[in-house]
This record gives C-alpha cells, sequence and structure tokens, in this order.
C-alpha cells in the first residue's frame, strides 16, 4: 500500500530527519512536498532516500512559481524526483475574486500547464474551500477545471465538503481530472477547536470509507494525509495510517 504524507502537516514537528524517520517506521512510502523543503532539494532528497521514501508530488505556492519562477521550480522537482506539481492556493486576497477575475486566473494557470507538462511533469490546482463559493451560479473550481482543461485536479475532499459542496457529486462530475486527493477529517461540531476543527483521518464525520471506493473506482491511486493544523503530528500520522489501511 503506496501512502502519502504532505509534510505541511509536520511543520512544527521537529528535525526533518527525524520527521521523515517516523513516518517510515509507520508505514509511510511517500511525502507531499511543500516550500518549506526546497531550500535544498539536493539535501533533502538524500533524506528521503535514506529512509525509502519517494516524493512523488509537491506544491508550489503561487502561481508565480511557475511563471517567472519556473525554474527554480523545476529543477526542485527534478531534484526531489517529484512527477506531479501542484499550485495549492491563491493568496489571501484573492479568494474572493468574481466570476472575471477566476477566469483571468484560469487562463493563467492553464498557461502555466503548458509549460510544466512540456518539461516532462503532470501539473493540477489543488482546492480549498473558497473555490465552491457561489459566484452567480457558477463557481471558482468549475471555473478553473474549464479555462484549463488540460489541468489535472488534486481534490482535496475535506475542503469540499467546508466548502459546503457535495465530494461525492464532485468526484464523479470530473472523475477524468482528479489525478490524487488529500485525505483528511473533519471533526464533530464543537471538538478538536485548538486544531481548527480538523481530525485524524478516521476520527472525525467523513464517510472515508465511501469516499475511497469512489477514488478508487475512477481510477485515483495518489492518496495524501493532511492535517491543516495538528496538534501532535505524529498522533496525526499514526491513526490516520491506520485507518486508512482499513478503507
Amino acid at each position: 500500500m503506496n501512502v502519502s504524507f504532505q509534510l505541511y502537516s509536520a511543520r512544527d514537528a521537529g528535525p526533518w530527519d527525524q520527521v521523515l524517520s517516523t513516518l517510515a517506521d509507520l508505514g509511510y512510502t511517500q511525502v507531499e512536498g511543500f516550500g518549506g523543503v526546497y531550500e535544498d532539494p539536493a539535501a533533502f532528497r538524500a533524506l528521503l532516500d535514506a529512509r525509502g521514501l519517494a516524493m512523488p508530488s509537491g506544491h508550489f505556492f503561487p502561481v508565480e512559481s511557475f511563471e517567472s519562477g519556473l525554474a527554480t521550480t523545476l529543477a526542485a522537482a527534478k531534484a526531489l524526483g517529484m512527477s506531479q506539481l501542484y499550485c495549492p492556493a491563491v493568496p489571501p486576497e484573492m479568494r474572493s475574486m468574481d466570476a472575471a477575475a477566476w477566469t483571468v486566473f484560469a487562463k493563467r494557470l492553464a498557461e502555466a500547464g503548458k509549460r510544466v507538462q512540456d518539461a516532462g511533469f503532470r501539473f493540477g490546482w489543488h482546492n480549498h474551500n473558497w473555490e465552491f463559493a457561489d459566484l452567480g451560479g457558477t463557481c471558482a473550481m468549475e471555473i478553473i477545471l474549464a479555462e484549463a482543461p488540460e489541468i489535472a485536479w488534486e481534490a482535496d475532499i475535506a475542503w469540499i465538503t467546508r466548502g459546503g459542496a457535495d465530494p461525492l457529486a464532485w468526484i464523479e462530475r470530473y472523475r477524468d481530472r482528479i489525478a490524487a486527493a488529500h485525505v483528511k477529517d473533519i471533526a464533530p461540531e464543537g471538538e478538536c477547536l485548538d486544531e481548527d476543527g480538523w481530525a485524524d483521518v478516521g476520527q472525525g464525520v467523513m464517510d472515508w470509507p465511501a469516499i475511497m471506493a469512489k477514488l478508487r473506482a475512477i481510477g485515483v491511486e495518489l492518496f495524501v494525509m493532511e492535517h491543516d493544523k495538528p496538534s501532535d503530528a505524529t498522533r496525526f500520522a499514526t491513526r490516520s495510517i491506520e485507518a486508512f489501511k482499513t478503507y
């Protein structure tokens, strides 16, 4: 069973060598990168190799990482052995854009995607909740997928739910676009407030058995454990992989 871990979840957990050793010992075989681990890609690759870990995917922020910063992004991706590169967000001031502004942004993603794909990588978008806000009969996620038809989608399932949308319906509708999925959970109402209401996978209200069955049915193979604000990253990593093994 190959299962990945978004390293952002362990950004406060201690030295990376210790974090990676813990993940490998728990049975993770892959990790997903973020900006906090790209300073010395060759050195980080050595840490991964020493523990038998691969990094098939990574987040690069902001979108300029795929425009003016593309050369640096591609160099890091190659050094770390990635095949899938994702833009994970827009800055806070852009998250309330109207439909017209999202259309302009989506065209930027489409152009960036062409350049990334020409370099031999898969390129895609990773969602949060704001992409599902109503924009007068549509939403940013629909706009991105329509205006950038060649890019992939790394679907963050719990953020879809927090955006007020039905994840199973979105998975079915865009079954041909989803290349990877983030696996996270939402705590019951009023719980885990110190963790922004997130829960370890299997400890929350998300119907992960049904969601995993749907994702596997459409051919998704890259599953990434994530918690945006864990109070104990080792606890999260441990509980989550154990729950994932049962799905």
